[in-house]
């Protein structure tokens, strides 16, 4: 399970105005925040549980007028540094610190490493699953459950310990693995009475769609039954509108989807800490997407 902060985690935004089809909004990242935005840091053995999220331990423009700082963590200087931003910027920019965090072991991860990924994209894949194990809208795996349940002590030390400002709002990919991270990283937290971890599940926060039965969303009816509380975005539908046998998404379209929805929670949401909780690919797809759609909006993300 991997967790990708960016200030994305700063995400700077110019508010959308007046007429949302003409609009557009231009997305940043801010480097030099976390280790994960720099190039000679391996995402295959980095850490970010043993090196504070990947929070690099620097001063900041804003310090010298940080309450405490002398006692001030990292983390609180880092709010400090944001709300600072935040409250110089222009009308149209914002400035949004994203938690990106992809599941954990899935069923039809196990499946991949058993089987080898010749024999999985080939054949097993396209079966919900083998007699013994399921595969199609994969749970978690045992150690999925593990890799989650660890992720949920290490944000309890930084609530306690670092200070860090938790999630204000959370949100989800529909995929059943993702559903089962989210409420095992999250539930039980120390969080803020007015934040609760209430997630919206959203269709586009989805993994890119293929021909595996693993991208095949469950019903909503299932969804709502094993998550009750979990919101559904407006016009969530009973069955996966999606997912088609033998159909793959181009790689373009994973990545106009994955820009609609970043563009539908800057325009809705006005958090400055938002979590998403989703898949390896579509991670990759949401920072690798551009400027197409809002206009004043600008978006810094660190």
């Amino acid at each position: 399970m991997r967790f990708q902060p960016i200030i994305f985690s700063l995400l700077a935004a110019t508010t959308a105005i007046a007429h949302p089809s003409k609009s557009h909004t231009d997305y940043s990242v801010i480097t030099g925040i976390f280790q994960q935005d720099d190039p000679i840091t391996d995402p295959s053995t980095f850490n970010f549980t043993a090196s504070n999220f990947g929070l690099i331990q620097r001063s900041y423009p804003t310090d010298s007028t940080c309450p405490d700082r002398k006692r001030s963590t990292q983390w609180q200087r880092l709010a400090h540094y944001i709300s600072t931003l935040n409250s110089r910027a222009k009308h149209s920019e914002r400035y949004i610190l994203f938690f990106l965090g992809r599941h954990g072991e899935g069923y039809h991860n196990a499946a991949e490493t058993y089987f080898g990924t010749p024999a999985w994209n080939c054949y097993w894949s396209e079966r919900d699953g083998n007699g013994t194990v399921t595969w199609a809208d994969a749970k978690v795996t045992p150690k999925g459950v593990d890799q989650a349940i660890a992720v949920n002590t290490f944000w309890k030390h930084l609530i306690k310990d670092e200070k860090i400002t938790p999630p204000q709002t959370y949100y989800t990919s529909p995929m059943f693995r993702c559903l089962q991270t989210a409420k095992l990283t999250f539930e039980g937290l120390n969080l803020p009475r007015k934040n609760p971890f209430v997630p919206t599940i959203k269709e586009y926060f989805r993994e890119g769609i293929s021909a595996h039965t693993c991208d095949r969303r469950s019903s909503r009816s299932t969804i709502q039954k094993a998550f009750p509380y979990f919101r559904f975005e407006k016009g969530f539908a009973e069955k996966d509108p999606y997912w088609t046998e033998l159909f793959a998404e181009p790689r373009e379209e994973q990545d106009k989807r994955s820009k609609k929805v970043v563009d539908d929670v800057v325009g809705s949401d006005a958090s400055t800490y938002i979590s998403v909780t989703s898949h390896s690919g579509e991670i990759a797809s949401l920072l690798r997407g551009k400027s197409t759609a809002l206009k004043p909006m600008r978006v810094y993300m660190c």
